[in-house]
């Protein structure tokens, strides 16, 4: 008789048992909603499906009569914006924090403490520093992004670099690399699916600090407009609005991942 833990599911097995759990979820919601609108046909707090399509129509659909604008379209393209933004200068940053702190003993020893100390330091309470610093535009958004995410991926890259066999390193001296060819020519293509992965981990929190710093200070974007109608108890658009990002996450994680097999085919088969 097998053990559970040695049982591995078919692909089809594995996409049903994938399927079942929003299954569950999507009738879950629909019973508690028909029972709270059949005692009380205003209730606001789990809306019909009908009224969520009907919120989304007019927000995707319909142009704002204050603006001009395709509500829904204009929320998701500045977030996007700002969030690219941070990620990409995370990134930047954190592979140069991490490469030279992870590879170059004199570097780790000067700033390997203080990147320390700054992974430490909860972003969303520098938050007000950034506004007071920066002012309550675009920039410290992107501030906060690149704040709260690049000590994570300075700090894996420079686990990841330190983890590169030493072997490697002699062989290419032996050959007469000096220090920028073996950053170079040695460490960074190892370093750069690293990268990628790191910052697949860290699109969630980026998705965070950008919601938490759209809800307090912004005039457009996707978590303006959940904190925006939440005084309004509007769920028919807080939720709509959550699965999208939620979509759209899943989406950048996968087509990192995609990169990732395609730019690095030997990492991927290395993880096997």
């Amino acid at each position: 008789m097998k053990r559970l833990i040695n049982l591995t599911p078919s692909k089809p097995l594995a996409l049903a048992l994938g399927i079942i759990p929003f299954f569950l979820i999507a009738v879950i919601y629909l019973v508690n909603s028909n029972a709270r609108l059949a005692e009380n046909p205003n209730d606001k707090l789990l809306p019909p499906v009908s009224k969520m399509v009907d919120a989304m129509e007019r927000l995707a659909l319909e142009p704002s009569k204050r603006t001009g604008e395709y509500t829904f379209w204009a929320d998701t393209a500045n977030s996007l914006q700002r969030l690219g933004l941070g990620v990409l200068i995370a990134a930047t940053v954190g592979l140069l924090f991490g490469i030279f702190t992870g590879s170059i003993p004199l570097i780790n020893a000067g700033f390997s403490p203080l990147l320390t100390i700054l992974s430490l330091i909860p972003p969303l309470a520098l938050l007000p520093i950034l506004f007071i610093v920066f002012g309550l535009g675009e920039i410290s958004k992107v501030v906060l992004i690149v704040v709260g995410i690049t000590p994570f991926i300075a700090r894996d890259i420079q686990r990841r670099a330190q983890e590169i066999p030493s072997e490697q390193l002699v062989k290419a001296q032996t050959l007469g690399a000096n220090t920028s060819q073996l950053l170079i020519r040695v460490l960074l293509p190892q370093l750069m699916p690293k990268l990628i992965d790191s910052v697949r981990l860290s699109l969630g929190a980026g998705w965070l600090f950008l919601i938490a710093a759209e809800a307090i200070a912004a005039t457009d974007g996707l978590g303006y407009r959940i904190f925006l109608v939440r005084r309004y108890l509007s769920m028919d658009v807080i939720l709509p609005y959550v699965a999208w990002i939620t979509l759209l996450a899943f989406i950048f994680d996968q087509l990192l991942a995609f990169a990732n097999r395609k730019l690095y085919p030997w990492h991927a088969q290395g993880g096997k």
